[in-house]
Parts: structure tokens; sequence; C-alpha cells
């Protein structure tokens, strides 16, 4: 009875500790909030309002509905084994039911990891070959394979929208939408520049090289009114689909190319079936990199972007190693693998869950 007791009062010590870390007490009040907000009829003279609050409060109620369910059978079972302290039967069952509530516990409190507002949404993601020609491109090859395999072992689906091939090897670019539950929330960890350091496969000698290539993630946003761009700011142009194909060629002007005037930020896209359709992706895309570039520069709307920069790989994130030891190794987290070839083969959950980890933590990068 002992050893349940211990179970017990270690998992509600544990629970008790990250209920407070999180603020789920300030969150529930907001909840309340939201709850009394939207049953006042007159919330929806302004529609927007109304669905932008109620998606909020549903979004919440599927974060800490099971919070609250966990916290009363915690509640109830430490009456329970009280009550049964001569029945080993009933101990035994306690005892897998405490299991149970501590994997359902291990469960929420990563899921409860994912609170940015885009961080439910499905996921953009594109490569870019650093300088370095070849060496480069096969770089960025590599990792767009990484990416592939590791959303084929968690359930999302990855969607080829632009690829460019490299002349001999590799890749020049690539974008891909990952669609999938939190697929934003797991990959925004790899938005940065990515480093390998290796023995050249493409040079006799063999020598060392060190080769770049940029990775850059963003929310996919399909909903217009969540990033407000004024139609006026937009210069949409359309030409021929491009690439290889011979006669199965699109020879309408079904791409579509898209500038937002005030930041000379450029999407492009044809690899959809029609024009409506491409433009609807690039929408999707700029309004990912405009809502990107207000994080980074903290800005409350698009009109504040008017001086701003285009969002950009951003800092060198992490380091492969193959020779002359093996290594990945975070460069935020301090977080490594010494299986490289296991990272490489998509076995990146570890990575992601020290980013996740250490926001929850509050901390900043570069501290």
């Amino acid at each position: 009875m002992f050893d349940i007791q211990k179970r017990l009062g270690d998992l509600k010590e544990e629970f008790a500790k990250i209920w407070q870390q999180l603020d789920i007490d300030m969150r529930l009040f907001e909840m309340s909030t939201l709850e009394e907000e939207v049953a006042v009829p007159e919330i929806w003279n302004n529609p927007e309002e109304a669905r932008l609050k109620t998606t909020k409060l549903a979004n919440l109620h599927d974060e800490l509905d099971e919070w609250l369910l966990l916290k009363t059978q915690l509640e109830d079972i430490s009456g329970l084994i009280e009550l049964s302290a001569d029945d080993e039967g009933l101990l035994a069952e306690i005892n897998e039911q405490i299991t149970a509530m501590d994997e359902k516990y291990q469960k929420l409190r990563l899921g409860l990891r994912f609170t940015g507002r885009f961080d439910h949404n499905d996921a953009i993601l594109r490569i870019t070959s650093g300088a370095g020609g070849t060496e480069a491109m096969d770089w960025a090859g590599m990792l767009e394979r990484m990416y592939l395999r590791f959303a084929e072992r968690n359930n999302i689906e990855a969607k080829i929208l632009e690829r460019t091939a490299g002349e001999e090897a590799g890749i020049k670019t690539v974008v891909m939408e990952m669609n999938g539950r939190d697929a934003y929330g797991r990959l925004k960890s790899e938005h940065g520049t990515h480093r390998l350091v290796r023995l050249s496969p493409f040079n006799a000698d063999h020598l060392r090289q060190t080769s770049f290539a940029g990775v850059e993630v963003l929310p996919a946003i399909r909903d217009d009114s969540e990033v407000k761009i004024d139609p006026k700011d937009l210069r949409i142009d359309t030409y021929h689909s491009g690439g290889h194909g011979g006669q199965s060629v699109n020879t309408t002007n079904s791409a579509i190319r898209i500038t937002h005037i005030p930041t000379n930020t450029v999407v492009a896209i044809q690899n959809e079936r029609s024009q409506l359709q491409n433009k609807e992706k690039a929408m999707e895309i700029l309004r990912g990199k405009l809502q990107q570039m207000m994080d980074e520069q903290n800005a409350e709307s698009v009109n504040e972007l008017r001086t701003g920069e285009s969002a950009s790989w951003g800092q060198q994130i992490r380091n492969y190693v193959l020779h002359p030891y093996k290594l990945v190794k975070d460069t935020r987290t301090k977080y490594e693998e010494t299986d490289a070839d296991a990272v490489l083969d998509g076995n990146i959950e570890g990575f992601i869950d020290a980013y996740l980890d250490y926001n929850l933590k509050g901390q900043t990068f570069g501290e």
C-alpha cells in the first residue's frame, strides 16, 4: 500500500507543478469568460468576432477538459486507497488505474506544449540549398528525404507544391505542404539554417566539406480573416507553367506569382491544376510568411511591416557532423543524437520534443 501511495503522491506532485507552470487556472478563467461572452446573442452582430471567440473557446475545451477530468480522478482515487487498505485485489486494480492516469498525464503534458496561435495548423515547409553548388544541393536533397520520412513516420501527409532538382544531385529548392495533427506546432522547430560537415562524395580527394541549407517553416493559414492583407498591396502575375514534361506541360497561364509590394515578399505556385487553385495556395503561403514576419518584428498588423524585410532562414539551428565522428546537435537546446543516420532517416522527434520543452520553460534563444 505504501508503494501505491508514493506513486500517487509523486504523480499528484508533478501534476500540480505542471498545472502551475502552464498557468492552467488562468486558462480556465479565460475559458469561463469566453463561455459567458459567446452566450450573449449580441455577439453575433459581429460574425467575425463571434467566429474567432467560438473557435478559441473550442480549442481551450480541447486542451483543458481532459486536464479537469484527470484532476478529478486523482482526487477521487486518493480517498479510495484509504478505503481499500486491506483489499489486495482492489489495491492492485488501483495500481493499474494510477499507471493509466500517469500515461494520460504524460500525453496531456506533451499536448499542451502546442499553445501557439497556429500550432494546430498544417505547415508549409520550404528547403533551399545554400551556396556551394552540387554539395549544397545534395544536402538540401538529404533534408527533403529526412522530412518526408518524418512525415511518413508520424501520419502526416506530405504534398510537393514546387520542386527544382539540382543539375547533378539533390535539389535547388522544394516546397512541401504538411497536412496532419499539430503539423506546424511540431515542425516549427525546424525553421532556420542547417549545417552539414562530411567527406565530400563529389570530388576525387574526398575532402572534408561544409554545406548549408535553409529550412523555412510557415503555418498554413487558409482563412483570410486570420491575416488581413489589403488587396491594393498585392501585384498578381500569371505565366506559363514550366518544367519538364514535353506535351504534358500545361500550356495555359495557370502559374501564379503574388508580390506583397510593401515588404517585397514574393510567392509563386504552378503545381496546382488551375489558376484559381494556384492563387489560393499562393495566398495561403503569403499569409504564413507575413504572419511569421509579424511574429519576428512584434507587429500587430501587416500594415506595420511596410518597412520590414521578407522572412529569411533565420539563425543556424543545427549541426549534422558525419566526419570525423557522427553527431547531430541543436545549437539552441543543446540536444544531440549520435545516430546521425537515424536522424537523417526521419528520426527527429527528439529534437522536436527538446525544442518544445525548451519553449515551455519560457527561455529565449540566444541567452
